[in-house]
């Protein structure tokens, strides 16, 4: 026999070997029970919400703040929000042990959300933003950390105890004012808005009198003293739905710096308080008491005197 058949029929025999095998050892690992590792990506999982990055006390949530995060059905706080697809196991009920017990729907695993209840969960995902929708517009109440599951006691919803609170900026105050359609724009001031606060204030009818010490009819000033204050709510409502245009309430409530407090709350008792709806390309501008206001307010009070000559009443202006 020539060398070179002698070398071929070897070589056939080495691959035959190694073909045999590699046959026998796929069949084997075939056989061999799932690892935990692998057994451990079937188990149930549910979405939670978290947080997308660190949030501070006083922030108001958007849509970019939140995230859903998959965990294990086990590790699910009673106390986090789910999308609510998943059901999360209870305690258990105590039941005849010889009940069948239930039994999972078909085409489902067990404790796993079918294929049509993942489908409705997209539609209506995308028809109302689904559960993660609820908490946007939610101001956090306590530090929350990127990842950390949101739960109820760190976050203040609109309407809730305290919401108020929360949603202030740091230093600042709410104060309400008496409103009506006609003092606030028509309705058309809605929560968020950015308004000017006008006085109509009644002159001294002195600065009017005769000699016969009639007067005349009541003159009036009116003047901005406070501008570009953020309206915080109209009546009870902090935010307005998506569809509305117009809010008609009685109290507007306003965000503004002690000292501004204590202007609004001299000019309500001096006369009648007008909002006036800022652009929103105009209010990027100070914010706060108009400049010489205070002062303004003064001065304009009792500058006429009535002094009486020979027992006839003469009105003498203070310049």
């Amino acid at each position: 026999m020539k060398p070179a058949r002698i070398a071929v029929i070897c070589i056939a025999a080495v691959a035959a070997i190694g073909l045999a095998l590699v046959v026998r050892a796929m069949g084997s690992s075939s056989s061999a029970p799932a690892t935990p590792a692998a057994a451990a990506d079937t188990q149930p999982k549910a979405r939670v919400l978290v947080a997308a990055h660190d949030l501070a006390p006083g922030k108001k949530l958007t849509e970019a703040d939140l995230d859903w995060k998959e965990m294990p059905v086990a590790e699910v706080n009673p106390l986090y929000i789910t999308d609510g697809a998943t059901p999360v196991p209870a305690k258990p009920v105590e039941a005849d042990a010889k009940a069948e017990p239930a039994k999972p729907a078909a085409g489902t695993v067990e404790g796993q959300p079918s294929a049509v209840a993942k489908v409705a969960r997209a539609a209506n995902d995308i028809a109302t933003g689904g559960a993660k929708a609820d908490y946007v517009g939610s101001v956090v109440r306590e530090p929350i950390l990127a990842g950390e599951p949101i739960v109820a006691r760190k976050i203040v919803r609109a309407g809730d105890s305290g919401y108020m609170a929360a949603y202030l900026e740091p230093g600042m105050r709410a104060m309400a004012i008496r409103v009506t359609v006609e003092t606030a724009a028509g309705g058309f001031i809605l929560p968020g808005d950015r308004v000017d606060v006008v006085l109509t204030r009644q002159l001294d009818n002195n600065n009017n009198a005769t000699e016969g010490g009639a007067s005349d009819r009541a003159k009036h000033a009116a003047g901005t003293v406070l501008e570009n204050l953020k309206v915080l709510a109209v009546d009870q409502t902090t935010r307005a739905g998506d569809d509305e245009q117009s809010v008609v309430g009685a109290t507007a409530t306003l965000e503004v710096t002690p000292k501004d407090a204590e202007l609004l709350a001299l000019a309500k008792a001096e006369g009648e308080l007008s909002l006036v709806l800022r652009s929103y390309a105009d209010t990027a501008g100070p914010s706060g008491a108009v400049r010489g206001a205070q002062r303004a307010a003064v001065a304009a009070r009792n500058t006429s005197v009535r002094v009486y000559r020979g027992g006839a009443p003469e009105v003498v202006t203070i310049p």
